[in-house]
């Protein structure tokens, strides 16, 4: 989880963003449990064990190997204020040589939707990505009926990019997703590097 000798961690005006860790696991849980009808529309199947401790260890320990070998950064989002789990962000698949570029992912709980968080995570991600992880292309899809998702790409300069057929399993069914992605030098409009 060190990324040279500090620990990763980026920070907006409200967000503190940061992998996760054991000690997580209570209030993660909770959230997802919470949000559980909110969520499972728009993500793949939950697994049966999806809420349980030793699931969650396995993505605190996926979290750290991915960190440590530059293939993903998974954060966790905490409100500052209140230092509150509001929800997660990742960057996934993370591509070197000629790409340069990688997936991003994110959800956040019921509670906490539509308040600009999920936009503030996103413009820190996207800037990390491009000024320290010195990718070029940062790719996100999300169903078409997903109005909100669509949304808040576009606000964060992501640009349509097309669609591919059945591309994820959600909900245990085999989904058509909208493409989008960001780009470092976009001369399709806005650039977000700053």
């Amino acid at each position: 989880m060190l990324l040279g000798k500090r620990r990763l961690k980026l920070e907006t005006e409200r967000l503190s963003l940061r992998p996760p860790v054991h000690s997580d696991f209570r209030e993660w849980a909770a959230l997802r449990q919470s949000s559980r009808d909110f969520l499972i529309p728009w993500e793949p199947s939950w697994a049966p064990d999806h809420l349980s401790r030793k699931a969650f260890t396995n993505r605190v320990y996926w979290a750290q190997r991915s960190v440590a070998s530059g293939t993903a950064v998974p954060l966790f989002l905490f409100r500052r204020s209140d230092d509150c789990l509001i929800g997660a962000i990742t960057l996934d698949n993370i591509r070197r040589g000629p790409a340069q570029a990688g997936t991003l992912g994110y959800w956040t709980g019921a509670a906490h939707a539509r308040q600009g968080y999920m936009r503030e995570a996103i413009g820190a991600v996207v800037h990390y990505a491009f000024a320290r992880l010195d990718l070029s292309r940062i790719e996100a899809a999300c169903l078409p009926e997903n109005a909100a998702s669509r949304g808040l790409l576009e606000r964060s300069g992501f640009k349509y990019e097309g669609v591919a057929q059945s591309y994820l399993q959600i909900d245990g069914r085999w989904r058509t997703h909208v493409l989008y992605a960001c780009l470092r030098s976009d001369r399709r409009g806005k650039t977000l590097t700053g």
